[in-house]
């Protein structure tokens, strides 16, 4: 039986791998393959996509068939790879299919393994990704949402250009917040188009069925009237949110506070890198707000 969500992450996502790769830019392949050989029994330190992918892994407990599956696409050869591979058990995380591209883009295999998202920190993968249609985020480094404690899942969307197309960010950036309001309100009953991580918001919907742990919210500067065409577009795909916050023009920072997400997601650059100081984000370069 097919799980109910698969994403891929890359090495980069998962784990703090930055010495390294200043080690391959400024010595070169060879250099970098020596200095991994030496620490293959170093686990390097968690990044800020681990907490996520573990607390999402665990969703497979105390349940007859698994319902999310984690693939590791790394942009490693299959011999330096090896110390990715020693991480995943020393972190304790079951993930067993795994691709190793020696230096290859890694997203076009996203989308071989089925899945819905893809997860690094390299900006130039996740920007060529989008650009193809695949369902991409680049992890931003900052804060670490690994409160032991604590065993659910929380996860947080911006909403256009993320979730939905970024119909509404077009309207608002050509013709001023007015116009921006007029229409939104004449259109309360027209769903918006699908965004990149509708998919990714669909997989979280199903396994909220069986597994309560789970919670979603909208964190969105969409505010009276537009919030209502969020729920308008929700209702039209058959997708369902635990919170939502519509904030207007005050940072989301407030709201990630106490909503803790383990993982948000912005289209919107500046937001992205002004909420990793207080959890763990994602950039969604998706859209008008970032142009190629």
């Amino acid at each position: 039986m097919d799980p109910l969500l698969t994403i891929a992450v890359a090495s980069s996502a998962l784990f703090d791998l930055r010495d390294g790769e200043a080690v391959f830019q400024a010595a070169g392949a060879d250099a970098y393959r020596s200095w991994v050989r030496e620490r293959e029994a170093l686990p390097p330190p968690a990044g800020p996509a681990l907490p996520f992918v573990r607390r999402l892994l665990r969703l497979n407990r105390d349940v007859p068939a698994p319902l999310v599956e984690v693939v590791l696409i790394s942009r490693n050869d299959p011999d330096t790879g090896v110390r990715v591979r020693n991480a995943l058990e020393h972190y304790c995380l079951p993930i067993v299919r795994c691709a190793f591209t020696g230096g290859a883009d890694a997203w076009p295999y996203a989308e071989a393994f089925g899945s819905s998202l893809f997860l690094s920190a390299h900006r130039a993968d996740v920007a060529a990704g989008l650009a193809q249609g695949v369902a991409c985020g680049e992890v931003l480094p900052g804060a670490l949402a690994d409160d032991e404690a604590d065993d659910g899942l929380r996860v947080a969307f911006d909403f256009d250009g993320v979730l939905a197309s970024d119909e509404g960010e077009r309207m608002y950036r050509d013709h001023g917040l007015e116009h921006y309001r007029a229409e939104e309100r004449a259109r309360l009953d027209q769903p918006l188009a699908p965004g990149p991580l509708q998919a990714l918001l669909s997989g979280l919907s199903r396994i909220q069925v069986v597994q309560p742990r789970l919670r979603t919210a909208i964190i969105t500067a969409r505010s009276a009237p537009a919030d209502r065409r969020v729920v308008t577009t929700l209702r039209a795909w058959g997708l369902r949110v635990d919170e939502a916050f519509f904030v207007g023009d005050m940072a989301k920072d407030r709201i990630l506070r106490l909503f803790r997400p383990h993982l948000f997601f912005d289209d919107k650059r500046q937001n992205a890198e002004l909420a990793a100081g207080t959890a763990p984000a994602v950039h969604i370069p998706f859209g008008v707000l970032n142009p190629r």
